[in-house]
């Protein structure tokens, strides 16, 4: 009975390391055309990290065909807290569309307080325009 005891501990222990490690990725972006309303695939993302008076690259996606990418940042680190920035490379997909903008690129600054908290960045995207927020 008491290895029984033991056993069943050691699997509720190895359950809950397994969940923990499957946590899900702190960071995610959207993109959407605000004049199609629809999402938009293919746009480059580099997510940077401030470093003194730069930023220094922590991982790059490209938006799936919802337009998202779900885990933008690095797997199996956690995010500290600290000044971010992602760069969304708005311009070649513009270029792909044949259709000029005036945004090649699309910086977007943020900050990171509760690191155990979840970050969602959309960008709402036209080739003239853009708006963004803390999404959730």
């Amino acid at each position: 009975m008491q290895a029984f005891k033991h056993l069943i501990l050691a699997g509720a222990l190895a359950l809950s390391a397994g969940l923990a490690a499957a946590a899900p990725n702190p960071l995610s972006v959207h993109v959407l055309d605000l004049q199609s309303g629809q999402p938009t695939a293919g746009i480059g993302v580099t997510l940077e990290q401030r470093a003194g008076e730069g930023w220094r690259e922590l991982a790059s996606g490209v938006t799936n065909a919802q337009g998202r990418i779900a885990a933008l940042y690095p797997e199996n680190k956690p995010i500290a807290a600290g000044e971010y920035r992602i760069v969304f490379k708005t311009g070649e997909h513009f270029a792909r569309q044949g259709q000029a903008t005036f945004f090649p690129r699309i910086p977007v600054e943020f900050k990171v307080d509760n690191p155990a908290q979840h970050y969602h960045i959309p960008l709402l995207l036209s080739p003239f325009g853009y708006s963004t927020y803390r999404g959730n």
